[in-house]
């Protein structure tokens, strides 16, 4: 039987090379856990082998039983009557057996159910459900709501909904975007007041909000009144009730499994969650970070599928007397396909990891603040952490979400125009791969947030490191392309500093981004082809790549070749 866990051979080797024995440890307390919790390991290779014996179960799940279901999910797609929403039949089967199978708190610590794996290991299941049935992601993918619960809720906060979110009992949802509040949250209105009593209740409507249905909905509200900023907002938890309206979903073009909901807050009870006023500033920035991570997972796992059919189609479609396969713009178009995500897929667990480092160090230094212990060491080393993160996160974002809408795009072309017809399932790949690179934060604002650690090379001393490196055979000559690559990337960022503009500091950071891309991604595969053999070709076929790219990326810089943008009200007449 299939299993996209097992037939994966990229996947496995990410897997094989994982590198969370210091979190695995912190997170299973020195692996006491094993003493109070059934299946808690008992040292990290039990870990691994439990981490492993998962996942299977999830390749299993996604290739024989959740992507079957996919087409009808698209066809029915989640319905809206009377004001109630009801998911498709195939949604209600997979998360049905997602929660016999005990996957729906895979991040929630055990003692409230879950299974308590590092946010690296969830992402390569949530990568496999995104390949088999990308909508299902989106319902899946939500236990980051738990997870923030778990993060900052009060004690009986977690008591009361954590436990039924690892049974799949809770499903979730994160309802921040309103009408005029979308990628600028700080303009939030919805309004959350207290009776004399000090209870909490919300008035207001949200929009745009996936799974808005769900059972738990942590909710963006503005707390100050008279503010208008993020000052004023605070973060709350409600269950779904008669006082929550569902107004309408969204018709939309993919995704179709996952409704879309406008949602209306009529003194809705609510329960406020950590302090006032740190709703944007604190809560949200945790929960959005680790949402565009996911959305990275789900754009690999769909760039992943368009690949697969891409391949069995150009194997199977005959033209000319032979297969498509064997036509060089065919095999070429494959070859860049497969390229692609194989270093979207190093960027993207390299990301996970650091993301998993960074909550560990969190958690650290709050435990010995709170015990008044020292924590200078874990304090500069969550710096480190959260500098790296902040860049990576966004860069993520934009990088896979962009490639899994070209992937996508040219399986569909692989396959002409039966790609065009449903009976194919590239076509709803297609469609499913274009919003990823639009929710949680558009492409463009993925740019302007990791602009700031491409201007300030945060990322300097690991390619010092490894540029110091050995390196086997000929890999020595992509080391060189990567310094040129390099070079290119410093005299632009002293060009554009020197400049001393900070508008076109703006124009210019697209390209810049990109650039820094190009380098950390290419150290990454570079490494990976020293250590193995077969990664030496992906290796070398990106870093040349992307030395073109970087060519052009540095020509635009220098030859201000978008500089008309900052003249865009004369010109866009």
């Amino acid at each position: 039987m299939a299993n996209y866990f097992l037939d994966n051979p990229d996947l496995l080797f990410h897997f094989e090379r994982l590198d969370l024995k210091e979190v695995c440890e912190y997170m299973e307390e020195s692996f006491s856990h094993a003493e109070k919790f059934n299946y808690a390991p008992v040292n990290y290779e039990d870990a691994i082998e439990n981490y492993k014996r998962v996942l299977e179960v999830v390749g299993d799940i996604t290739a024989n039983f959740i992507a079957p279901r996919a087409a009808s999910i698209d066809d029915e797609g989640a319905l809206f009557e009377d004001g109630k929403v009801t998911y498709a039949k195939g949604t209600k089967e997979s998360l049905d057996i997602l929660s016999k199978a005990e996957l729906m708190g895979m991040i929630l610590p055990h003692e409230y159910g879950g299974l308590n794996f590092p946010t690296t290991v969830y992402m390569m299941a949530v990568e496999l459900i995104s390949r088999a049935e990308a909508s299902l992601m989106n319902l899946f993918g939500l236990q980051d709501i738990a997870k923030t619960l778990a993060q900052f809720a009060d004690e009986n906060q977690k008591q009361e909904f954590l436990p039924k979110f690892s049974t799949g009992e809770y499903t979730g949802a994160m309802a921040l975007t309103e009408p005029d509040a979308g990628s600028d949250l700080q303009a939030v209105k919805l309004t959350a007041y207290q009776d004399d009593k000090g209870n909490w209740f919300l008035r207001g409507v949200k929009r745009f909000i996936t799974n808005g249905n769900g059972e738990v909905i942590l909710v963006l509200a503005r707390t100050e009144a008279g503010t208008k900023d993020a000052r004023g907002l605070s973060m709350f938890v409600c269950h779904r009730d008669d006082s929550l309206k569902v107004r309408r979903i969204e018709h939309k073009l993919g995704i179709h499994g996952s409704p879309t909901c406008e949602l209306q807050f009529n003194d809705t009870p609510a329960q406020l969650v950590g302090l006032r006023r740190f709703g944007l500033l604190k809560y949200v920035i945790y929960l959005m970070n680790r949402a565009r991570v996911g959305i990275g997972a789900q754009s690999l796992g769909i760039a992943q599928q368009a690949y697969e059919e891409a391949l069995k189609y150009a194997k199977a479609r005959e033209q000319f007397g032979k297969p498509i396969y064997y036509l060089p713009v065919i095999s070429n178009m494959l070859i860049d396909m497969k390229v692609a995500i194989e270093a979207n897929r190093s960027l993207f667990y390299s990301t996970s990891t650091w993301l998993d480092k960074k909550e560990m160090l969190e958690s650290k230094v709050e435990k010995l603040k709170a015990v008044k212990k020292p924590f200078a060491e874990e304090n500069e080393r969550l710096k480190e952490a959260t500098k790296v993160v902040t860049f990576l996160t966004p860069v993520t974002k934009y990088i896979l979400s962009e490639a899994s809408n070209k992937i996508s795009y040219d399986a569909l072309q692989i396959h002409g125009g039966t790609g065009y017809m449903k009976e194919f399932s590239v076509e709803r790949l297609a469609r499913d791969a274009r919003i990823t690179n639009i929710y949680e934060g558009t492409s463009q604002m993925q740019v302007v947030a990791a602009s700031g650690g491409a201007v300030n090379d945060v990322l300097a001393e690991y390619f010092d490191a490894w540029d110091k490196k050995e390196y086997k055979g000929n890999l020595s000559n992509l080391l060189n392309s990567l310094r040129e690559i390099r070079e290119l990337y410093k005299d632009c960022l002293k060009y554009i500093k020197d400049k001393k503009d900070a508008n076109f500091q703006d124009v210019a950071s697209k390209d810049l981004v990109e650039m820094y891309t190009y380098i950390y991604v290419g150290f990454l595969l570079l490494n990976e082809a020293n250590e193995n053999q077969k990664k030496v070709f992906t290796a070398r076929r990106y870093i040349l790549d992307a030395l073109a790219k970087a060519r052009k990326n540095a020509e635009s810089i220098k030859n201000e070749l978008y500089s008309d943008v900052l003249h865009a009200d004369a010109i866009l007449v």
